[in-house]
């Protein structure tokens, strides 16, 4: 038997022991969907019977990888669907989670499927999406002032993620990323370095609230219909609290300028796209505390990017995305640091 149609009878004796309504659960469709590294994720067709009706649900099934080139909790992330599922922000539905690796040899999660969307910021360039690109800018920003107005404690997630206080939010998270690339370089990376010294003589002032970060909050993360309509929010993995300054410099990262124009996340031209968010969020982008986060952007950037290649180098996760983002994005990450810097001139 194919490993893929194996796969999908687990996932549907899974499915049955989850909804005890049901009778006659199969899988059908299953696909891997390529694109991310910290999560293996599925497309799938679900079809049963219940209350004497036939019925056919499509799910994402997000399974951990044998290797990940971020370390991220799945219970993290499935909390965050949990937290804003039915509010402002649009996410999908998460319906399960499961810790116990018996049933698909790692933890995974379930969640609805939002299907008839794009999440390529190169595809949003071209028809249909192409001439909703101002209205899908304007829905993004106000989006992610949804997410930094947001009440951790409100949501739920205040004691479902680690607090750390505003004044050391900024410690933290380059701690971290300092850590990430200390571990994972597999060659030097100077000009890092060299933004990292800046950031520590330079720190920003405290966080003006603690709020909810998403973390990767960025135009190939969301998922947009032929109309322009911005449906989902995906990949809340990396989501935590802290400054909330921190998503919007990397909603502007230069890295993400994909309309290869000054227009951040190939959507809205930067200071609309700042002025959104601070309207949204009822917050103020202080142009020093901004400009702090934008090259702290450029070292959590490049941490992933060589992180990516350190899993694929040494680990046990072979997906070729991995080697993809290590050779192609760290040259551009680096431009982008000199550029935050102020020792390159825009390409």
């Amino acid at each position: 038997m194919p490993a893929m149609e194996e796969f999908g009878k687990r996932i549907a004796r899974y499915l049955a022991h989850r909804m005890p309504e049901a009778c006659d659960v199969e899988v059908q469709e299953i696909q891997r969907i390529h694109g991310g590294a910290s999560r293996e994720t599925y497309r799938l067709r679900a079809s049963y019977t219940a209350d004497g009706a036939e019925q056919v649900r499509g799910l994402i099934l997000r399974r951990d990888p044998p290797g990940s080139l971020i370390d991220t909790d799945r219970a993290n992330e499935f909390n965050a669907y949990l937290a804003f599922h039915k509010s402002e922000v649009p996410v999908p539905e998460p319906l399960w989670l499961e810790e116990d690796p018996a049933w698909l040899d790692r933890p995974f999660f379930v969640m609805e499927e939002i299907s008839g969307c794009e999440a390529s910021p190169q595809v949003l360039l071209m028809p249909p999406y192409a001439e909703h690109l101002e209205r899908i800018g304007e829905q993004k920003w106000r989006i992610l002032g949804a997410i930094s107005r947001s009440d951790p404690e409100a949501v739920g997630l205040a004691e479902a993620m680690e607090h750390v206080s505003p004044d050391l939010a900024w410690k933290r998270e380059l701690d971290y990323w300092e850590g990430v690339i200390d571990e994972d370089e597999i060659s030097p990376q100077p000009i890092s370095r060299a933004a990292i010294r800046w950031l520590r003589r330079n720190p920003p002032p405290p966080a003006q609230k603690l709020g909810v970060v998403h973390g990767d909050f960025r135009t190939g993360n969301l998922l947009v219909d032929p109309e322009g309509q911005i449906r989902a929010v995906l990949d809340w993995e990396m989501a935590h609290l802290g400054d909330p300054l921190e998503d919007l410099a990397w909603s502007i990262n230069r890295i993400w300028c994909w309309a290869r124009d000054d227009r951040v996340g190939g959507l809205l031209p930067r200071e609309r796209a700042i002025a959104i968010w601070e309207e949204a969020s009822g917050l103020v982008a202080d142009p020093e505390a901004l400009h702090w986060w934008e090259l702290f952007s450029g070292v959590k950037g490049l941490g992933i990017w060589v992180s990516s290649g350190r899993e694929y180098l040494d680990g046990p996760n072979r997906d070729p995305v991995l080697a993809f983002t290590a050779w192609w994005l760290p040259n551009s990450q680096d431009r982008a640091i000199l550029e935050t810097l102020g020792r390159l001139e825009p390409a």
